[in-house]
């Protein structure tokens, strides 16, 4: 392969918003609105083309909305799983990516807890790759399937007040909505907390109040990562739902056009209220369903001829 190729190629790769430019956003996000105005579910354009879903994390929902965006798309799909792989017996993530590239894979998702590792495999190898979530650093494609259930509730994005409220500090889901609606003009604001902020975003977006943070355009509930109790950083789940949750209560306070997000899995009667889950507010399952056109348009970009 020629080094004009393989860059050609890398510039495919989707590792994140933060340097990816508003243009090139805008184009993911209006390649979706046609993917998903396509009436056909397979739509077989990428025909001979083959995918690679590594996940070195758990994460059934992505997983599954990436292969039906793949399988519409008409490509052929491998789902390797680390729990059963070879990596369980010490073989390197590199080596797992580098043994599919040299099968003949054409593009590969990834989703692994270190943060910092896909950007090194990147480099490595010479077919692009999209990142299903990277530890703390970003999540591009949730946040792409957020700006777009938000610019079809509000038609765009510019001056939306988005508020973002959770575990900040462990959120790649927060992060990459910062990055992107930043490039809008939208304004972001944290609450979280102390313990779960993050503070080298505080330059980028303010941390407020619970009941400041309800008065937005946009309220984004982070997931409680329950796993974190034996850590310390949650008192209890009533604790945290008490301060923090986005209960019946704080929604009936929410403006009649502020919609509700989550990126799932929801903790209901945690981070959320069982029935604001299912509000007419709520736009939890929409954004879900907005994930598969979102992450076709991704895949054609990093795959079709």
């Amino acid at each position: 392969m020629t080094t004009a190729i393989a860059s050609k190629l890398k510039d495919r790769s989707l590792l994140g918003l933060k340097d990816l430019s508003r243009s090139e956003i805008e184009s993911i996000l209006d390649r979706a609105v046609y993917w998903e105005s396509q009436p056909q579910k397979l739509v077989p354009v990428l025909q001979s083309r083959f995918a690679a879903n590594m996940f070195f994390e758990n994460s059934t929902r992505t997983r599954f909305s990436f292969e039906m965006a793949q399988k519409r798309l008409g490509a052929q799909v491998l789902n390797f799983a680390a729990a059963a792989s070879s990596v369980a017996k010490g073989e390197s993530i590199y080596d797992t990516v580098r043994t599919l590239e040299s099968m003949g894979i054409d593009a590969g998702v990834i989703r692994l807890k270190p943060a910092g590792v896909l950007e090194q495999l990147a480099e490595k190898v010479n077919v692009p790759l999209v990142n299903a979530g990277d530890g703390n650093n970003e999540h591009p494609t949730q946040a792409l399937l957020d700006l777009y259930t938000m610019r079809k509730s509000f038609g765009e994005l510019k001056g939306l007040r988005v508020s973002i409220i959770g575990d900040v500090l462990h959120s790649r889901v927060a992060r990459s909505n910062l990055w992107a609606l930043h490039k809008f003009g939208a304004q972001v604001s944290f609450c979280a907390p102390s313990n779960m902020q993050a503070p080298e975003l505080a330059e980028h977006a303010p941390y407020v109040t619970i009941e400041e943070a309800l008065k937005a355009d946009v309220v984004m509930m982070l997931r409680v990562q329950l796993e974190r109790h034996a850590e310390g950083m949650l008192k209890s789940e009533e604790h945290y739902r008490e301060q923090y949750g986005l209960t019946e209560e704080r929604a009936s306070r929410l403006a009649p056009d502020t919609i509700i997000m989550h990126p799932a899995p929801v903790n209901r009667n945690v981070e959320i209220d069982d029935a604001v889950v299912e509000s007419g507010q709520s736009r939890i399952f929409p954004q879900m369903a907005n994930g598969v056109p979102v992450r076709m348009a991704v895949m054609e970009r990093a795959m079709k001829l």
